[in-house]
């Protein structure tokens, strides 16, 4: 099972990682903190403070097309913040 999915690189995440020592992840529906804490400590060698995570339900979506009513609805989707301990960073575009 993969943990971390993605990293979450949006303007307020960059900002929290500049600033604050705070990454976010797009992670499983089904990790919980702890998985999470031990996949970003073995995937970055960093050493883990706190994780926050965030559940996003699927959004209802609703078309009206010339056969009909279409409905439909995305995926639900698992975000996890996590702090990181002063002096630690990570950086996403030395793979690149």
């Amino acid at each position: 099972m993969n943990i971390l999915l993605k990293p979450v690189i949006t303007e307020k995440a960059t900002a929290d990682s500049e600033l604050k020592n705070r990454f976010t992840f797009l992670v499983d529906t089904n990790a919980n903190k702890v998985q999470i804490k031990k996949a970003v400590e073995e995937t970055y060698g960093v050493s883990v403070d706190k994780v926050r995570t965030m559940r996003y339900g699927a959004e209802r979506k609703t078309r009206y097309t010339k056969t009909g009513i279409q409905r439909g609805k995305s995926v639900t989707t698992k975000k996890a913040v996590v702090q990181i301990s002063e002096g630690d960073t990570i950086d996403f575009y030395n793979k690149l």
